[in-house]
């Protein structure tokens, strides 16, 4: 009797790659031969790292190449250099700090994320609010790395990596991640050939987009990309997380440069209009900008460079975005412009049933909310999951719309038995198209529940749900439901730094100011103070607190010249 049997182990982080062959099995006695282990020379790294970097430019050019700035509009794609406008960006300057806090000062240019001069740390974090623009800014460095200038920081970089975070649940390994997430299916380089290539590199940079959603960042597992960042691995490669600013790497060395992103300006807007939307028509430009001059509640939404990019390809084509007045009416008529377009390439037969389908979404509303009220985010789900639980009418409509996205990913079975052709599936995930429009269903299940719930402990039901990490969330929900508005802004009020937020939920119920003069007349006699360790969040919401108490007159002159 013979049996042969190959047992294939191959290299992770931790260990070389062993290949154990079972020649036969002859009356119970079995015949191990090691085979030798694969040599890596000069000319085999080359050539190697030749088709290597050929691969991940190809993916890396599908995807800058795939900006959607419009979700329903799928067939107006741009590449990333195309519409990318450089907004506010800043880096925390610990030596200038009082109290070891730091000073935040302004980076001239995203270029300078790898400056030296202003950034010198091999760790850096790039963070930012939801909408802030910090994955379209790692797509504009893979297209500057793929398409290199001789003023572009990245032009002397051999290899330049970009994994999207929220993919990499269950998957410990760097090199495992690369092969299953950038390379092509049918590639031939195996995960000890990446380790190879990366570690006989001159320059590396590793970008590591989206830690917020990382589904591994409380796991009790040891992953590559926890050590990574806490620089416990490849300590001479240079590496960049983004993240929320709310949501920080638990663990990260003392050196680690923390650079955010601040915004539009005035300017960066401007130029936009000019680059993606209107071109060099003078007159356009001019009655865009017009009308976030009018609508300071606008203009200071539009400081969000995802709002706003959404509000100049709109209100090129319609004016009634320029008569809202609140982050709720500008996101119910965004969406409602969603449908619109659909509704209006459908056949009459078909507007009924779409219609219900567009105002039931109560299964997606309650999905949404439990992505954020767990203890961890995880705000994508199995496509098949997915459809059981809306229903695939439902889902093939929210995909075709573009609310919903969906995205290839790896499943790894490795259960005893299973075929070895079975044993890398592909599957499809979904996830929103991007984070605050499942905070907008979050809120609506929200608003329901409250109604539902009148006698609820909110500080109980409410604890996952910090209004600093999902400050939309809550200013939907006081713009979609009264009711549930009053007891939010209650609560609010209580939590620390919630009184200047609680401000902003208030303007969400019907754009004005004139039943909360007093409520903004006491916050400003009491004083008003900005502080540089605030979050912007917070920042943003003191200065928009002063601006609406200077326009009302609703102030306490203590000073003169000061309020």
């Amino acid at each position: 009797m013979a049996v042969v049997a190959n047992l294939g182990f191959t290299s992770d982080s931790k260990s070389k790659s062993v290949v154990l062959r079972a020649i036969s099995c002859n009356l119970g006695c079995l015949v191990i031969k090691m085979l030798p282990e694969k040599t890596y020379d000069g000319k085999a790294i080359l050539d190697l790292k030749k088709v290597f970097l050929k691969q991940i430019k190809e993916k890396y050019k599908d995807w800058y190449d795939a900006v959607q700035p419009i979700p329903y509009i799928k067939d107006r794609l741009y590449c990333v250099d195309k519409v990318f406008v450089e907004g506010g960006i800043e880096y925390l300057d610990s030596v200038e700090g009082i109290g070891g806090r730091g000073v935040w000062k302004s980076l001239e240019t995203y270029e300078n994320v790898f400056n030296t001069s202003y950034v010198s740390s091999t760790r850096r974090i790039l963070e930012g609010e939801p909408g802030y623009g910090k994955s379209t800014v790692t797509l504009q460095f893979a297209y500057d790395w793929c398409n290199p200038k001789l003023t572009s920081a990245l032009k002397d970089v051999e290899i330049l990596i970009l994994l999207r975070l929220r993919h990499l649940g269950g998957v410990p390994s760097i090199y495992k991640a690369i092969k299953r997430f950038i390379l092509p299916r049918d590639t031939t380089i195996s995960e000890t050939d990446i380790e190879q290539i990366l570690r006989n590199s001159k320059s590396v940079v590793v970008i590591l987009d989206g830690f917020d959603e990382y589904p591994d960042q409380d796991s009790t597992t040891i992953t590559d990309v926890m050590t990574i960042i806490a620089r416990q691995m490849f300590t001479d490669f240079e590496v960049v997380t983004t993240t929320r600013s709310s949501f920080l790497p638990k663990k990260y060395p003392p050196l680690t440069k923390r650079i955010r992103l601040t915004g539009f300006d005035d300017k960066a807007r401007r130029y936009y209009i000019r680059k993606a939307v209107v071109g060099d028509n003078d007159e356009s430009v001019r009655k865009i900008e017009g009308y976030l001059e009018d609508n300071p509640i606008l203009s200071d939404l539009c400081q969000v460079p995802l709002l706003f990019v959404i509000f100049a390809h709109m209100t090129y084509e319609s004016e009634h975005f320029r008569k809202l007045n609140s982050v709720t009416s500008f996101f119910r008529y965004m969406i409602s412009c969603f449908y619109s377009h659909m509704r209006n390439k459908m056949d009459d037969e078909n507007v009924c049933k779409y219609e219900l389908l567009e105002n039931d979404h109560r299964t997606l509303d309650k999905l949404a909310f439990e992505a954020f009220s767990g203890q961890s985010q995880r705000i994508v789900w199995n496509k098949h999951k997915m459809c059981q639980l809306v229903g695939q009418e439902f889902y093939d409509q929210y995909i075709r719309i573009g609310i919903l996205v969906e995205e290839e990913s790896v499943d790894i079975i490795d259960d005893p038995g299973t075929p070895i052709t079975e044993h890398v599936q592909y599957k499809k995930e979904v996830r929103f198209y991007h984070k605050l429009f499942c905070e907008w269903y979050a809120a609506h299940y929200l608003t329901d529940y409250l109604q539902r719930n009148p006698s609820l402990d909110l500080g109980e039901f409410l604890r996952h749900l910090d209004p600093f990490d999902v400050q939309y969330l809550y200013r939907f929900a006081c713009g979609i439901g009264s009711d549930s508005a009053e007891k939010i802004i209650d609560y609010l009020k209580n939590i620390e730094g919630g009184d200047k937020f609680a401000i902003l939920c208030l303007l969400e119920q019907t754009g004005k100011i004139d039943n909360i003069k007093e409520t903004i007349r006491q916050l400003c006699y009491e004083g008003v103070i900005i502080s540089g360790s605030d979050t912007l969040l917070l920042q943003r919401a003191s200065m928009q607190l002063l601006e609406i108490a200077a326009r009302n007159e609703a102030y306490h002159i203590l000073e003169q010249g000061r309020i």
